[in-house]
């Protein structure tokens, strides 16, 4: 830690990518997911359809989860949570309270797809242990160490998806979420120490609801972050990662904040 953040009281941060791949799976990535650890608590972002698997080859315990931010409703972002769910009825039952904070019908949401996958199963035994928080854009809740803000991003229409930035221990990371170039994105990453952002296609895209590598290479002097990784790859980026001068993620990354 530099004499800069010891002053500021800061606290180390961990942060370990679990999934950097696309809805595809593209190249054999985990689909999204990020866990941060400072102060304490732990926080995923995002849970990906890999989600138990990506922790355990890791040796990272389901159980120490604290907080579950989730970005927005597609499978490839929280098809991990009935699994999740499942590890809790059976194999490590919690001893505190998870917090699900994220998008409106998020609790809705998880306990049908919980319904779906196990239809004969007792969800009621762990109801008492996950709380949910459904966060609008522009809003901002705080649980326990974490405090976590949004605003929406223009990847779906009929549902909202966000952009989340977490702030604990005196860090702050913002983590775009699936999202189209969106100007205001610029401001609401100012200053975090780490912007997670997606980076699905290589080339241009008259798409709207994805981002690509040169809509952010010619906006990168614009996103004021301490540092910028680019995740949520595609089939394009990954055959031209060699040519691109941003960082990306790559499933099992450790960063130390």
């Amino acid at each position: 830690m530099n004499s800069s953040n010891a002053s500021s009281g800061s606290k180390p941060m961990n942060v370990t990518v679990l999934g950097s791949g696309d809805a595809f799976a593209t190249g054999g990535r985990s689909q999204s997911g990020y866990l941060v650890s400072a102060a304490g608590t732990c926080v995923l972002m995002d849970a990906g359809p890999d989600l138990l698997g990506s922790m355990k080859r890791k040796k990272l315990a389901p159980a120490d989860l604290d907080v579950i931010a989730i970005s927005h409703l597609h499978g490839d972002h929280y098809g991990g949570i009935p699994f999740l769910m499942l590890e809790y009825l059976y194999e490590s039952r919690p001893d505190r309270t998870i917090h699900f904070v994220g998008p409106r019908n998020l609790e809705s949401r998880c306990w049908r797809m919980m319904k779906l996958a196990y239809p004969r199963f007792n969800v009621g035994v762990i109801r008492p242990w996950l709380h949910f928080i459904e966060i609008e854009p522009h809003q901002e809740v705080r649980v326990g160490q974490a405090r976590v803000s949004a605003i929406r991003s223009p990847h779906t229409e009929t549902d909202i998806s966000l952009s989340l930035k977490l702030r604990i221990a005196g860090r702050t990371i913002v983590y775009s979420g699936d999202s189209g170039w969106n100007e205001e994105l610029v401001s609401f990453a100012e200053g975090a120490d780490l912007f997670i952002c997606e980076c699905t296609y290589y080339e241009s895209s008259q798409l709207t609801f994805h981002m690509n590598y040169p809509q952010l290479a010619a906006n990168r002097s614009r996103f004021k972050v301490k540092r910028m990784l680019l995740s949520h790859l595609g089939r394009e980026v990954l055959a031209h990662k060699r040519d691109l001068k941003m960082k990306l993620a790559f499933d099992g990354l450790k960063i130390k904040l």
